[in-house]
Protein backbone atom coordinates (compact mmCIF):
# COMPACT_ATOMS: atom_id res chain seq x y z
CA UNK A 1 0.00 0.00 0.00
CA UNK A 2 1.38 3.19 -0.89
CA UNK A 3 1.48 6.59 1.82
CA UNK A 4 -0.91 8.38 2.39
CA UNK A 5 -1.93 10.79 -0.08
CA UNK A 6 -0.42 14.22 0.68
CA UNK A 7 -0.32 17.66 -0.57
CA UNK A 8 3.08 19.71 -0.24
CA UNK A 9 4.67 22.69 -0.38
CA UNK A 10 8.04 24.44 0.19
CA UNK A 11 8.47 27.77 1.09
CA UNK A 12 9.82 30.10 4.05
CA UNK A 13 7.90 32.10 6.51
CA UNK A 14 7.29 35.44 5.27
CA UNK A 15 8.34 35.04 1.85
CA UNK A 16 5.89 35.10 -1.05
CA UNK A 17 7.56 32.67 -3.24
CA UNK A 18 5.91 28.88 -2.69
CA UNK A 19 5.89 25.91 -4.71
CA UNK A 20 2.62 23.86 -4.24
CA UNK A 21 1.82 19.94 -6.15
CA UNK A 22 1.57 16.18 -4.96
CA UNK A 23 4.58 13.48 -3.77
CA UNK A 24 6.34 12.77 -6.99
CA UNK A 25 6.36 8.67 -7.57
CA UNK A 26 9.44 7.69 -6.06
CA UNK A 27 11.01 4.29 -7.50
CA UNK A 28 10.77 3.07 -3.49
CA UNK A 29 7.99 -0.09 -3.47
CA UNK A 30 4.66 0.67 -2.73
CA UNK A 31 5.92 5.03 -3.19
CA UNK A 32 3.42 5.53 -6.46
CA UNK A 33 1.08 8.05 -6.93
CA UNK A 34 -1.49 8.33 -4.40
CA UNK A 35 -5.03 6.57 -5.66
CA UNK A 36 -7.17 8.96 -4.16
CA UNK A 37 -6.89 12.71 -2.96
CA UNK A 38 -6.63 13.49 0.56
CA UNK A 39 -9.20 15.63 2.07
CA UNK A 40 -7.49 17.28 4.96
CA UNK A 41 -6.49 20.65 4.53
CA UNK A 42 -3.09 21.58 2.81
CA UNK A 43 -0.49 21.06 4.99
CA UNK A 44 3.42 23.27 6.12
CA UNK A 45 6.08 20.86 5.74
CA UNK A 46 8.04 23.42 7.47
CA UNK A 47 5.22 24.05 10.12
CA UNK A 48 4.96 19.93 10.77
CA UNK A 49 1.66 19.97 9.87
CA UNK A 50 -0.37 22.77 10.67
CA UNK A 51 -2.02 25.22 8.00
CA UNK A 52 0.03 28.04 7.36
CA UNK A 53 -2.78 30.74 7.44
CA UNK A 54 -0.07 33.63 6.48
CA UNK A 55 0.58 31.74 3.19
CA UNK A 56 -3.24 31.25 2.19
CA UNK A 57 -3.01 34.66 2.55
CA UNK A 58 -0.81 35.24 -0.23
CA UNK A 59 -2.73 33.07 -2.26
CA UNK A 60 -5.71 34.53 -2.44
CA UNK A 61 -4.10 37.87 -2.80
CA UNK A 62 -2.01 36.92 -5.83
CA UNK A 63 -5.17 35.00 -7.15
CA UNK A 64 -8.00 37.51 -7.18
CA UNK A 65 -5.68 41.05 -7.42
CA UNK A 66 -5.35 41.15 -10.57
CA UNK A 67 -9.15 40.94 -11.40
CA UNK A 68 -10.10 43.26 -8.73
CA UNK A 69 -10.81 46.49 -10.50
CA UNK A 70 -11.84 50.09 -9.01
CA UNK A 71 -15.59 51.08 -9.00
CA UNK A 72 -16.17 54.11 -11.33
CA UNK A 73 -16.86 56.94 -9.41
CA UNK A 74 -17.66 60.71 -10.44
CA UNK A 75 -16.73 63.92 -9.52
CA UNK A 76 -17.45 67.42 -11.04
CA UNK A 77 -14.83 67.81 -13.40
CA UNK A 78 -16.15 64.50 -15.27
CA UNK A 79 -19.67 65.22 -15.01
CA UNK A 80 -18.94 68.71 -16.57
CA UNK A 81 -17.75 67.72 -19.75
CA UNK A 82 -20.46 65.48 -20.36
CA UNK A 83 -23.21 68.35 -19.18
CA UNK A 84 -20.99 70.70 -21.53
CA UNK A 85 -21.90 68.53 -24.64
CA UNK A 86 -25.38 67.37 -23.24
CA UNK A 87 -27.19 70.02 -21.89
CA UNK A 88 -29.95 71.34 -24.08
CA UNK A 89 -29.91 75.40 -22.68
CA UNK A 90 -26.13 75.48 -23.53
CA UNK A 91 -26.36 73.76 -27.12
CA UNK A 92 -29.36 76.45 -27.85
CA UNK A 93 -27.08 79.26 -26.54
CA UNK A 94 -24.52 78.41 -28.92
CA UNK A 95 -26.91 77.82 -32.06
CA UNK A 96 -28.20 81.60 -30.82
CA UNK A 97 -24.79 82.57 -31.12
CA UNK A 98 -24.26 80.68 -34.47
CA UNK A 99 -27.57 82.64 -35.28
CA UNK A 100 -26.08 85.78 -34.85
CA UNK A 101 -22.78 85.61 -37.09
CA UNK A 102 -25.10 84.98 -39.84
CA UNK A 103 -27.19 87.59 -39.35
CA UNK A 104 -23.68 89.71 -39.30
CA UNK A 105 -23.17 88.36 -43.06
CA UNK A 106 -26.86 88.73 -44.17
CA UNK A 107 -26.64 92.57 -42.96
CA UNK A 108 -23.29 93.31 -44.83
CA UNK A 109 -24.99 91.59 -47.91
CA UNK A 110 -26.64 94.99 -49.09
CA UNK A 111 -23.03 96.84 -48.65
CA UNK A 112 -21.27 94.66 -51.21
CA UNK A 113 -21.60 93.97 -55.34
CA UNK A 114 -24.66 92.88 -56.67
CA UNK A 115 -25.13 90.65 -60.18
CA UNK A 116 -28.21 89.71 -61.88
CA UNK A 117 -28.18 87.57 -65.24
CA UNK A 118 -31.12 87.01 -66.91
CA UNK A 119 -32.21 85.03 -70.27
CA UNK A 120 -35.48 85.26 -72.00
CA UNK A 121 -36.09 83.86 -75.59
CA UNK A 122 -39.24 85.81 -77.63
CA UNK A 123 -40.76 84.74 -80.62
CA UNK A 124 -42.47 87.82 -82.86
CA UNK A 125 -44.86 86.71 -85.63
CA UNK A 126 -43.60 84.57 -88.15
CA UNK A 127 -40.24 85.67 -87.43
CA UNK A 128 -37.66 82.79 -85.30
CA UNK A 129 -37.36 82.74 -81.93
CA UNK A 130 -34.73 84.74 -80.29
CA UNK A 131 -32.61 85.27 -77.31
CA UNK A 132 -31.99 88.44 -75.67
CA UNK A 133 -29.28 88.12 -72.48
CA UNK A 134 -29.00 90.74 -69.87
CA UNK A 135 -26.82 91.58 -67.57
CA UNK A 136 -26.53 94.01 -64.14
CA UNK A 137 -23.99 94.47 -61.20
CA UNK A 138 -25.04 97.01 -58.65
CA UNK A 139 -22.64 98.43 -56.21
CA UNK A 140 -23.64 100.51 -53.31
CA UNK A 141 -22.25 104.15 -52.51
CA UNK A 142 -24.42 105.06 -49.93
CA UNK A 143 -26.93 103.55 -48.12
CA UNK A 144 -27.24 104.92 -44.16
CA UNK A 145 -29.76 102.56 -43.36
CA UNK A 146 -28.12 99.47 -44.72
CA UNK A 147 -25.15 100.35 -42.66
CA UNK A 148 -26.83 101.42 -39.24
CA UNK A 149 -28.29 97.87 -39.91
CA UNK A 150 -25.19 96.44 -40.16
CA UNK A 151 -23.79 97.76 -37.33
CA UNK A 152 -26.53 96.79 -35.24
CA UNK A 153 -26.33 93.28 -36.33
CA UNK A 154 -22.36 93.41 -35.07
CA UNK A 155 -23.87 94.55 -31.84
CA UNK A 156 -26.49 91.83 -31.26
CA UNK A 157 -23.23 89.25 -32.27
CA UNK A 158 -21.24 90.33 -29.35
CA UNK A 159 -24.53 91.14 -27.50
CA UNK A 160 -25.22 86.86 -27.75
CA UNK A 161 -21.41 85.94 -27.30
CA UNK A 162 -22.27 87.43 -23.65
CA UNK A 163 -24.75 85.44 -22.95
CA UNK A 164 -23.51 82.65 -23.69
CA UNK A 165 -20.43 83.49 -21.34
CA UNK A 166 -23.70 83.73 -18.91
CA UNK A 167 -24.98 80.46 -20.03
CA UNK A 168 -21.57 78.64 -19.32
CA UNK A 169 -21.03 80.24 -15.76
CA UNK A 170 -25.18 79.52 -15.28
CA UNK A 171 -24.63 75.53 -15.95
CA UNK A 172 -21.41 75.38 -13.90
CA UNK A 173 -23.12 76.72 -11.09
CA UNK A 174 -26.13 74.76 -11.43
CA UNK A 175 -23.83 71.59 -11.88
CA UNK A 176 -21.97 72.51 -8.80
CA UNK A 177 -25.97 72.83 -7.09
CA UNK A 178 -27.46 69.46 -8.32
CA UNK A 179 -24.01 67.78 -7.22
CA UNK A 180 -23.99 69.11 -3.92
CA UNK A 181 -27.63 68.27 -3.33
CA UNK A 182 -26.98 64.72 -3.81
CA UNK A 183 -24.61 64.45 -1.50
CA UNK A 184 -26.82 65.91 1.11
CA UNK A 185 -29.49 64.06 0.01
CA UNK A 186 -27.50 60.71 0.33
CA UNK A 187 -25.55 62.08 3.80
CA UNK A 188 -29.81 63.08 5.35
CA UNK A 189 -30.61 58.97 4.44
CA UNK A 190 -27.75 57.73 5.80
CA UNK A 191 -28.70 59.39 9.24
CA UNK A 192 -31.94 58.72 8.99
CA UNK A 193 -31.32 55.25 8.13
CA UNK A 194 -28.93 55.04 11.12
CA UNK A 195 -31.94 56.10 13.43
CA UNK A 196 -34.51 53.67 12.09
CA UNK A 197 -32.11 50.93 12.77
CA UNK A 198 -31.53 52.31 16.39
CA UNK A 199 -34.93 52.61 16.80
CA UNK A 200 -35.40 49.24 15.04
CA UNK A 201 -33.04 47.57 18.11
CA UNK A 202 -35.01 49.81 20.71
CA UNK A 203 -37.88 48.21 20.06
CA UNK A 204 -36.28 44.64 20.09
CA UNK A 205 -35.03 45.26 23.77
CA UNK A 206 -38.80 46.46 24.45
CA UNK A 207 -40.37 43.16 23.53
CA UNK A 208 -37.11 41.15 25.19
CA UNK A 209 -38.02 43.12 28.51
CA UNK A 210 -42.11 42.69 28.01
CA UNK A 211 -41.43 39.12 27.46
CA UNK A 212 -39.28 38.91 30.71
CA UNK A 213 -41.57 40.63 32.66
CA UNK A 214 -39.47 43.64 33.16
CA UNK A 215 -41.42 46.28 31.50
CA UNK A 216 -45.16 46.92 30.32
CA UNK A 217 -46.66 46.29 26.83
CA UNK A 218 -47.21 50.03 26.26
CA UNK A 219 -43.54 50.38 26.19
CA UNK A 220 -43.52 47.91 23.09
CA UNK A 221 -45.83 50.08 21.44
CA UNK A 222 -44.39 53.74 22.01
CA UNK A 223 -41.21 52.33 20.40
CA UNK A 224 -42.94 50.99 17.39
CA UNK A 225 -44.50 54.18 16.80
CA UNK A 226 -41.17 55.73 17.39
CA UNK A 227 -40.09 53.39 14.94
CA UNK A 228 -42.61 53.70 12.31
CA UNK A 229 -41.92 57.36 12.33
CA UNK A 230 -38.23 56.76 11.31
CA UNK A 231 -39.16 54.59 8.56
CA UNK A 232 -41.84 57.07 7.05
CA UNK A 233 -38.81 59.60 7.36
CA UNK A 234 -36.07 57.44 6.03
CA UNK A 235 -39.08 56.59 2.66
CA UNK A 236 -38.83 60.28 2.72
CA UNK A 237 -34.91 60.45 2.49
CA UNK A 238 -34.86 57.80 -0.10
CA UNK A 239 -37.45 59.80 -2.50
CA UNK A 240 -34.97 62.72 -2.22
CA UNK A 241 -32.55 61.19 -3.17
CA UNK A 242 -34.03 59.73 -6.13
CA UNK A 243 -35.28 63.11 -6.72
CA UNK A 244 -31.17 64.55 -6.83
CA UNK A 245 -30.13 62.22 -8.89
CA UNK A 246 -32.76 62.61 -11.72
CA UNK A 247 -32.14 66.18 -11.07
CA UNK A 248 -28.21 65.84 -11.76
CA UNK A 249 -28.97 63.06 -14.68
CA UNK A 250 -31.54 65.83 -16.32
CA UNK A 251 -28.49 68.43 -16.34
CA UNK A 252 -25.68 65.13 -17.59
CA UNK A 253 -27.74 63.27 -20.08
CA UNK A 254 -26.69 60.09 -18.57
CA UNK A 255 -27.08 58.57 -14.96
CA UNK A 256 -24.13 59.59 -12.86
CA UNK A 257 -22.09 57.01 -10.75
CA UNK A 258 -21.17 57.15 -7.46
CA UNK A 259 -20.09 60.25 -6.08
CA UNK A 260 -17.13 61.71 -4.26
CA UNK A 261 -17.33 63.51 -1.62
CA UNK A 262 -16.05 66.30 0.38
CA UNK A 263 -13.12 65.74 2.64
CA UNK A 264 -13.67 65.57 6.06
CA UNK A 265 -10.37 67.24 6.77
CA UNK A 266 -11.36 70.30 4.57
CA UNK A 267 -11.72 73.92 6.15
CA UNK A 268 -13.38 76.99 4.81
CA UNK A 269 -11.02 79.73 4.22
CA UNK A 270 -11.28 83.40 4.92
CA UNK A 271 -13.32 85.44 2.48
CA UNK A 272 -12.60 88.43 0.66
CA UNK A 273 -13.91 91.96 1.82
CA UNK A 274 -17.23 92.28 0.27
CA UNK A 275 -16.61 93.44 -3.20
CA UNK A 276 -18.40 96.50 -4.52
CA UNK A 277 -20.49 97.16 -7.43
CA UNK A 278 -18.28 99.27 -9.67
CA UNK A 279 -16.16 95.85 -10.08
CA UNK A 280 -18.36 95.11 -12.59
CA UNK A 281 -17.23 96.69 -16.17
CA UNK A 282 -16.84 93.07 -17.38
CA UNK A 283 -19.78 91.18 -16.07
CA UNK A 284 -20.87 89.05 -19.27
CA UNK A 285 -24.61 89.70 -18.27
CA UNK A 286 -23.82 94.10 -18.55
CA UNK A 287 -21.85 93.27 -21.39
CA UNK A 288 -24.68 91.70 -23.01
CA UNK A 289 -27.23 94.38 -21.69
CA UNK A 290 -24.83 97.40 -23.34
CA UNK A 291 -24.60 95.38 -26.24
CA UNK A 292 -27.99 95.28 -26.59
CA UNK A 293 -28.35 99.09 -26.34
CA UNK A 294 -25.90 99.68 -28.74
CA UNK A 295 -27.94 97.52 -31.31
CA UNK A 296 -31.28 99.28 -30.30
CA UNK A 297 -29.60 102.70 -30.83
CA UNK A 298 -28.35 101.27 -34.68
CA UNK A 299 -31.84 100.30 -34.94
CA UNK A 300 -32.76 104.12 -34.60
CA UNK A 301 -30.41 105.24 -37.24
CA UNK A 302 -31.61 102.97 -39.60
CA UNK A 303 -35.48 103.80 -39.13
CA UNK A 304 -34.69 107.82 -39.47
CA UNK A 305 -32.74 106.32 -42.76
CA UNK A 306 -35.59 105.82 -43.74
CA UNK A 307 -36.14 109.26 -44.94
CA UNK A 308 -32.86 109.49 -46.96
CA UNK A 309 -31.75 109.03 -50.65
CA UNK A 310 -29.51 105.78 -51.60
CA UNK A 311 -26.90 105.72 -53.84
CA UNK A 312 -25.91 102.91 -56.20
CA UNK A 313 -22.96 102.18 -59.16
CA UNK A 314 -24.80 100.40 -62.05
CA UNK A 315 -23.37 98.47 -64.99
CA UNK A 316 -25.74 96.60 -67.52
CA UNK A 317 -24.89 94.75 -70.41
CA UNK A 318 -27.59 93.64 -72.83
CA UNK A 319 -26.89 91.11 -75.71
CA UNK A 320 -30.73 90.85 -78.25
CA UNK A 321 -30.74 90.19 -82.07
CA UNK A 322 -30.28 93.00 -84.93
CA UNK A 323 -31.34 91.44 -88.09
CA UNK A 324 -33.23 88.29 -88.63
CA UNK A 325 -32.01 87.80 -92.51
CA UNK A 326 -28.91 87.02 -91.88
CA UNK A 327 -28.97 86.78 -87.70
CA UNK A 328 -27.30 89.29 -86.72
CA UNK A 329 -26.97 90.44 -82.61
CA UNK A 330 -25.53 93.27 -80.76
CA UNK A 331 -24.43 94.03 -77.10
CA UNK A 332 -25.29 97.52 -75.61
CA UNK A 333 -23.36 98.29 -72.26
CA UNK A 334 -24.16 101.21 -69.69
CA UNK A 335 -22.03 102.44 -66.60
CA UNK A 336 -24.50 104.96 -64.54
CA UNK A 337 -24.90 106.01 -60.98
CA UNK A 338 -28.65 105.09 -59.65
CA UNK A 339 -30.06 107.67 -57.02
CA UNK A 340 -33.22 106.51 -55.36
CA UNK A 341 -35.45 109.02 -53.09
CA UNK A 342 -38.53 108.02 -51.11
CA UNK A 343 -41.08 110.35 -51.63
CA UNK A 344 -44.48 109.11 -49.35
CA UNK A 345 -43.99 105.59 -47.67
CA UNK A 346 -47.78 105.66 -46.17
CA UNK A 347 -46.15 107.04 -42.20
CA UNK A 348 -44.26 103.43 -42.34
CA UNK A 349 -40.62 105.32 -41.65
CA UNK A 350 -42.62 107.39 -38.70
CA UNK A 351 -43.67 104.20 -37.13
CA UNK A 352 -40.68 102.03 -37.80
CA UNK A 353 -38.45 105.45 -36.01
CA UNK A 354 -40.67 104.95 -32.73
CA UNK A 355 -40.91 101.11 -32.60
CA UNK A 356 -37.13 101.37 -32.41
CA UNK A 357 -37.13 104.17 -29.78
CA UNK A 358 -39.52 102.33 -27.99
CA UNK A 359 -37.36 99.08 -27.54
CA UNK A 360 -34.16 100.86 -26.81
CA UNK A 361 -35.90 102.46 -23.64
CA UNK A 362 -36.94 99.01 -23.47
CA UNK A 363 -33.42 97.82 -23.05
CA UNK A 364 -32.21 100.57 -21.42
CA UNK A 365 -34.92 99.73 -18.33
CA UNK A 366 -33.62 95.85 -18.23
CA UNK A 367 -29.86 96.77 -18.20
CA UNK A 368 -30.38 98.90 -14.91
CA UNK A 369 -32.76 96.39 -13.18
CA UNK A 370 -29.93 93.86 -14.04
CA UNK A 371 -27.46 95.99 -12.54
CA UNK A 372 -29.47 96.48 -9.49
CA UNK A 373 -30.54 92.32 -8.98
CA UNK A 374 -26.70 91.74 -9.54
CA UNK A 375 -25.12 93.96 -7.09
CA UNK A 376 -28.56 92.84 -4.44
CA UNK A 377 -27.01 89.09 -5.58
CA UNK A 378 -23.72 89.66 -5.19
CA UNK A 379 -24.23 90.85 -1.56
CA UNK A 380 -26.21 88.09 -0.99
CA UNK A 381 -23.89 85.33 -1.91
CA UNK A 382 -21.19 87.07 0.15
CA UNK A 383 -23.68 86.90 3.18
CA UNK A 384 -24.67 83.60 2.51
CA UNK A 385 -20.50 82.12 1.75
CA UNK A 386 -19.77 84.43 5.14
CA UNK A 387 -22.62 83.29 7.08
CA UNK A 388 -21.93 79.60 6.30
CA UNK A 389 -18.09 79.77 7.87
CA UNK A 390 -19.68 81.39 11.20
CA UNK A 391 -22.29 78.47 10.99
CA UNK A 392 -19.48 75.66 10.08
CA UNK A 393 -17.51 76.77 13.11
CA UNK A 394 -20.63 76.73 15.50
CA UNK A 395 -21.96 73.29 14.38
CA UNK A 396 -18.26 71.66 14.77
CA UNK A 397 -18.40 72.41 18.30
CA UNK A 398 -21.84 70.95 18.90
CA UNK A 399 -21.22 67.88 16.58
CA UNK A 400 -18.09 67.44 18.55
CA UNK A 401 -19.96 68.03 21.81
CA UNK A 402 -22.44 65.11 20.40
CA UNK A 403 -19.84 62.73 20.08
CA UNK A 404 -18.29 63.40 23.58
CA UNK A 405 -21.39 62.42 24.56
CA UNK A 406 -22.59 59.77 23.22
CA UNK A 407 -19.26 57.68 23.61
CA UNK A 408 -19.98 58.56 27.37
CA UNK A 409 -23.50 57.36 27.22
CA UNK A 410 -22.39 54.18 26.05
CA UNK A 411 -19.59 53.58 28.30
CA UNK A 412 -22.41 54.79 31.59
CA UNK A 413 -24.62 51.83 30.02
CA UNK A 414 -21.84 48.80 29.85
CA UNK A 415 -21.55 49.86 33.49
CA UNK A 416 -25.38 50.11 33.97
CA UNK A 417 -26.34 53.76 34.67
CA UNK A 418 -27.50 54.51 31.02
CA UNK A 419 -30.20 52.67 29.75
CA UNK A 420 -30.68 51.17 26.00
CA UNK A 421 -32.83 54.38 25.57
CA UNK A 422 -30.35 57.13 26.43
CA UNK A 423 -27.85 55.31 24.01
CA UNK A 424 -30.52 55.47 21.29
CA UNK A 425 -31.23 59.13 21.63
CA UNK A 426 -27.52 59.66 21.91
CA UNK A 427 -27.29 58.33 18.32
CA UNK A 428 -29.94 59.92 17.02
CA UNK A 429 -29.04 63.75 18.20
CA UNK A 430 -24.75 62.75 17.06
CA UNK A 431 -26.18 61.95 13.94
CA UNK A 432 -28.41 65.07 13.31
CA UNK A 433 -24.92 66.83 14.19
CA UNK A 434 -23.29 65.27 11.93
CA UNK A 435 -25.81 65.98 9.31
CA UNK A 436 -25.92 69.50 9.48
CA UNK A 437 -22.50 69.83 9.87
CA UNK A 438 -22.36 67.94 6.80
CA UNK A 439 -25.31 70.40 5.00
CA UNK A 440 -23.35 73.34 6.00
CA UNK A 441 -19.56 72.46 4.66
CA UNK A 442 -21.69 71.67 1.58
CA UNK A 443 -23.83 74.98 1.68
CA UNK A 444 -20.78 76.95 1.73
CA UNK A 445 -18.95 75.57 -1.17
CA UNK A 446 -22.09 76.04 -3.47
CA UNK A 447 -21.98 79.74 -2.10
CA UNK A 448 -18.15 79.98 -3.16
CA UNK A 449 -19.19 79.22 -6.62
CA UNK A 450 -22.65 81.15 -6.51
CA UNK A 451 -20.64 84.26 -5.67
CA UNK A 452 -18.33 83.78 -8.49
CA UNK A 453 -20.97 83.48 -10.63
CA UNK A 454 -22.87 86.65 -9.05
CA UNK A 455 -19.68 88.49 -9.96
CA UNK A 456 -19.67 87.44 -13.20
CA UNK A 457 -16.12 85.50 -12.71
CA UNK A 458 -17.17 81.42 -12.78
CA UNK A 459 -14.94 79.76 -14.67
CA UNK A 460 -13.85 75.91 -15.12
CA UNK A 461 -10.93 76.87 -12.75
CA UNK A 462 -13.35 77.40 -10.35
CA UNK A 463 -14.64 74.27 -10.42
CA UNK A 464 -11.61 72.40 -10.42
CA UNK A 465 -10.43 73.83 -7.42
CA UNK A 466 -13.69 73.05 -5.95
CA UNK A 467 -12.83 69.56 -7.30
CA UNK A 468 -9.57 69.01 -5.78
CA UNK A 469 -11.19 69.06 -2.22
CA UNK A 470 -12.96 65.97 -3.22
CA UNK A 471 -12.18 62.64 -2.33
Amino acid sequence: MGRAPRWRRNHRHGNARFALGRARPTDRPGQGWPRKRSDSPVECLHCQGRQCVKQWAWIALLGIGPHVAAAPVDDLLTLYTHARVNYPTLQSAAAQTRLASADVDAARAPLLPQWQLSVSQQRAGGAPSYNTTSSKITQSVVDVAARANLNAARAEANAQDANFHVAKQALLAELAIRYFDMLTAESQLATYGANEAAFAELVRQSEVRVAEGLSAAADVDQARATLGLAQAITQQAKEALADARQALQQLVGRAPEPLKHLKKTWQPAVLEPDPQADTLADHPQLQAGDASISAAKERIHAAQAGHLPTLALTVTSERAPRDYQPPRTSTHSAVGLQLSIPLMMGGATLAQERQAVARRDIQIAQVEMTRRDITRNIKAQWEAAQGSITQIKIIEAGAAAAERALAAIRSGQQIGTRTLTDVLNAIQTNGQAQLQLTQARHRHVVALLLLKQAGGRLSVDDLAAINTLLE
